[in-house]
């Protein structure tokens, strides 16, 4: 079995304090004894407003974010995945998903492919396409310390046949990094969660966004670590009052288990396969 972290913060439009956030986290998981740390969608920052969004994502401050992350993964001898922006054209960004190793490199990247629009009565009225490009592709699941992993982001999540196409390319955990609204939190978060891991029969691993970004946000929390037999193995819950940590051991014999003890056959015969 080998150890991974959790992480929730709280991302505002001070990318300098996200990453002061961010790098307490990579010290306590590494403290741990962890081997990967998640952290959540939008880790970088989460602004007010679209235009705000795309300063932003065109800063120094954004490319220091990221290579500061870069050089605490050597330092601190594990593996990081964060969500952050990237510039994709003169109207739109990417939402990030990337792996850092723990030496320093870059080795995986995920575009979010399904964007939130959503109009909420007496919530938030986000519209994620307005201003942010779909992914092209599901990348394929890579090995780390920790296993097989696959990435997905937030949104995603609400999507079965991104997950099942994972599993399908033998994901063993998969990744849902997110900055979920508190009205579809409190519906939804933890069901779809469980029925992701449940159905194919992978660990979960969702790092969330909590707590008040603007006067406008609000974010669920909750970042969950679940097995895949869809017990959940640690929550961080939505009080939010400052960087936390959960970690939980990763054990790939009860993958192989559950798999074997509970086979799917799936009649593609009958319907397509995801």
């Amino acid at each position: 079995m080998v150890l991974a972290a959790v992480g929730q913060i709280c991302s505002t439009a001070s990318i300098t304090s996200n990453l002061a956030q961010c790098q307490l986290l990579v010290k306590k998981a590494a403290a741990a004894g962890a081997k990967v740390l998640f952290l959540p969608e939008a880790s970088d920052y989460i602004a007010s407003s679209a235009e705000q969004s795309y300063s932003l994502a065109k800063s120094s401050e954004r490319d220091s974010f990221v290579s500061a992350l870069q050089k605490d993964a050597v330092q601190q001898k594990i593996h990081i995945n964060v969500g952050i922006h990237e510039v994709a054209s003169e109207s739109r960004l990417r939402n990030l998903l990337i792996w850092i190793d723990d030496q320093g490199a870059i080795t995986q990247s995920y575009q979010k492919i399904h964007l939130f629009d959503v109009d909420i009565k007496d919530g938030p009225c986000l519209k994620e396409s307005a201003n942010v490009q779909p992914g092209p592709q599901i990348p394929k699941p890579f090995e780390t310390p920790i296993g097989r992993v696959g990435l997905s982001i937030c949104f995603d999540l609400r999507f079965p046949e991104i997950s099942l196409a994972l599993r399908r390319q033998n994901a063993e955990i998969i990744t849902y990094p997110s900055a979920f609204t508190v009205p579809t939190g409190k519906a939804h978060w933890e069901s779809l969660l469980r029925a992701r891991a449940i159905e194919t029969q992978s660990y979960v691993i969702a790092a969330a966004q909590a707590g008040p970004h603007n006067e406008k946000r609000r974010s669920y929390g909750h970042s969950v670590i679940i097995d895949p037999w869809g017990e959940v193995l640690a929550d961080l819950g939505d009080e939010y009052q400052e960087p936390q940590i959960a970690t939980a051991d990763i054990d790939l014999n009860l993958v192989a288990k559950i798999r074997r003890e509970m086979p799917l056959l799936r009649r593609h015969d009958l319907y397509p396969e995801f």
